[in-house]
């Protein structure tokens, strides 16, 4: 069965994303240092906040804006003055309002595909801010809509699957994460292709067995489906 349906993973995958949290976190570190414990791992703090208050705020900047804040109260034992309490809140509304800056080839190759392929675009975050990107990215002239979701699970690709009406087979999801676009697809029954990005959440890390194709950049994709 050839395939029929391509999900797009969005962030670091259609767009750059992930270097902004790098780089705000860089500046978390540097605001709340002053008031903190010398010993204290803040980076490693921020990250153990932020996934411990996923089941609750789920992903995207908000949730990583207000687990900076929780993290600056903690490691500074309540410390932290209300001025850097708001700077870092700013550092949250500067991602947000960041310009959606699409990486090299995408537009390209998805108005390429548009003709031959249904694609949709899958991916985890805030539901006003994704719609928000998606739409300030001119790409949705090209894929049918976007499908913000809570988790990348066996459970939502199935039921994607099934609104989508495409069996498993005729699936492939395209994307930089390895544990949220290849594993969970693998499971299910559909096909996935890696696209590394230069950063990575350490919640997405995970491995696959080599067997899942990888692929360089996404202008490499249509030459790979040619030879499916």
């Amino acid at each position: 069965m050839g395939i029929r349906l391509i999900g797009l993973d969005a962030d670091d995958t259609l767009w750059h994303s992930e270097d902004g949290f790098h780089s705000v976190t860089g500046r978390f570190c540097d605001l709340v240092g002053p008031f903190a414990d010398g010993t204290a791992d803040l980076a490693h703090t921020l990250d153990s906040v932020e996934r411990r208050n996923m089941v609750l705020f789920g992903y995207g900047v908000k949730s990583f804006t207000l687990s900076m804040v929780e993290a600056a109260i903690e490691v500074t034992g309540g410390k932290v003055p209300a001025e850097t309490i708001q700077r870092l809140v700013d550092e949250g509304r500067t991602l947000l309002s960041r310009p959606v800056e699409l990486l090299a080839g995408v537009e390209e190759t998805l108005a390429a595909l548009a003709g031959s392929y249904r694609m949709v675009v899958i991916t985890k975050g805030d539901l006003m801010h994704q719609e928000q990107k998606f739409h300030g990215s001119g790409l949705d002239r090209h894929v049918e809509g976007i499908d913000v979701v809570s988790e990348k699970d066996v459970r939502t690709y199935s039921r994607l699957m099934s609104r989508y009406g495409v069996e498993p087979a005729a699936f492939l999801m395209v994307g930089n994460s390895v544990r949220s676009d290849v594993l969970p697809v693998l499971e299910v029954g559909g096909r996935a292709v890696h696209i590394p990005y230069e950063y990575l959440w350490s919640h997405e890390a995970a491995e696959h067995d080599g067997g899942v194709p990888t692929l360089t950049s996404i202008v490499e994709l249509p030459q790979w489906l040619s030879s499916v």
